[in-house]
């Protein structure tokens, strides 16, 4: 066994269940949990309060340097998001904080001094991370990296219920458009595309409930805590995960 709490490194598409999944595993497994996305969506926020348009690359990567966010679990085990110590954990989930976030995370300078924060939150290890690039490019060296799958149309009736539940009119449709247009940005960009890992261990979370696919996630934080020689399919097999499609 190795003293060093591992880095659980979760990629996926929007709605694959990423947040849901990895903060309860990030519970049972007594870890710490953040959110790639609250960063950038943080950043979004600070932009848009400051009047700065989505083109202008040059203020956005002196906003970047600059942001003052942090994270913080709550006695129930959520993580509210601080943004200049103000709670900004409701308003980061604006549908259209999450658009501006996305369009910002194409923006090369922006993501490199947002992953350089990102990694620094995870430079002591017992930390359980979801994103779009965690582990390609923030923690490519992380022991765990599971990459989380789900069809668009199965992505966008999660987002689709969500929202409806918050009392959004806004139709299927519109959400699976916009989840394919998503999808679309993310795997197209040239600045880190959204793909799974080499040595990534693929998880279908489609028909799966949220308690199944974080049965997973903790039976792989277990195993490799007891054999910390392991890492991707070898660790799957050895916690008796089962992959899922690439």
């Amino acid at each position: 066994m190795t003293s060093r709490q591992p880095i659980v490194a979760i990629d996926g598409p929007a709605g694959s269940g990423k947040s849901t999944v990895a903060q309860l595993a990030a519970q049972r497994s007594g870890l710490q949990f953040i959110s790639s996305g609250a960063l950038y969506r943080a950043l979004a926020l600070r932009a848009r309060w400051e009047g700065i348009a989505q083109t202008d690359a040059a203020r956005l990567n002196a906003l970047a340097l600059s942001l003052h966010c942090r994270f913080a679990t709550t006695a129930d085990g959520s993580v509210r998001t601080y943004l200049d110590d103000e709670d900004v954990t409701a308003a980061l989930r604006q549908p259209e904080v999450g658009e501006a976030a996305s369009a910002l995370a194409t923006v090369p300078a922006v993501r490199q001094a947002l992953v350089a924060e990102l990694q620094r939150y995870g430079a002591g290890g017992g930390l359980v991370m979801e994103g779009r690039d965690i582990q390609t490019v923030v923690f490519p060296d992380a022991e765990i990296k599971v990459f989380l799958h789900a069809g668009a149309e199965e992505r966008a009736r999660r987002r689709w219920a969500e929202l409806r539940a918050r009392g959004e009119g806004v139709s299927f449709q519109q959400v699976l458009d916009e989840v394919k247009t998503r999808d679309a940005r993310d795997c197209g960009r040239d600045c880190s595309p959204l793909k799974a890992a080499d040595d990534a261990i693929n998880v279908d979370t489609d028909g799966r409930t949220v308690d199944e696919v974080v049965d997973c996630l903790v039976r792989l934080i277990a195993t490799r805590r007891q054999h910390p020689e392991l890492r991707g399919p070898a660790l799957a097999a050895q916690a008796g995960t089962t992959g899922g499609k690439r």
